[in-house]
């Protein structure tokens, strides 16, 4: 477990952890409203895109894509979403494939989680700004997350 015991500890966070991404990965992020997974993805997608640019939710859009130099991003947010097949209009198999995926709401997936993938659990801290994150890393992302906190 990590605490973040601010907002810049977190952005620090974001940015370590978009170094270690590489195409055809899945990051799940959980976590209750506020916790601040748009917040971490966000900064990761302007961290991998060497740049300052917009990323706004994709809470009614459901998903954004990026043409990082490393790879596509794709952020979903699969909030209002009730059942897994809804999901494949958003083409997520593609991404999971070719892509870097960011997933909010993964609980929504169902049948379609991947089983590589790094889950993200973000939860508040004692103090307001503080955050702990939680990382469970499947099988290939073990050795990756070394030296990470």
């Amino acid at each position: 477990m990590i605490i973040a015991r601010n907002i810049s500890e977190t952005l620090k966070f974001a940015q370590a952890l978009a170094k270690l991404v590489k195409p055809g990965d899945v990051l799940l992020f959980e976590g209750d409203l506020g916790t601040g997974k748009s917040t971490l993805i966000r900064e990761m997608i302007q961290t991998l895109m060497n740049d300052k640019v917009d990323v706004p939710s994709p809470t009614f859009t459901l998903v954004q894509t990026y043409d990082s130099p490393r790879a596509q991003l794709w952020h979903f947010d699969l909030y209002r979403l009730e059942h897994p097949d809804e999901v494949l209009e958003l083409d997520i198999e593609d991404a999971f494939h070719q892509g870097i995926s960011f997933v909010e709401w993964p609980d929504r997936l169902g049948y379609l989680k991947p089983e590589d993938t790094l889950l993200i659990e973000l939860a508040h801290g004692k103090q307001p700004d503080e955050r702990t994150i939680t990382l469970t890393p499947s099988t290939t992302w073990s050795s990756r997350l070394e030296g990470l906190a």
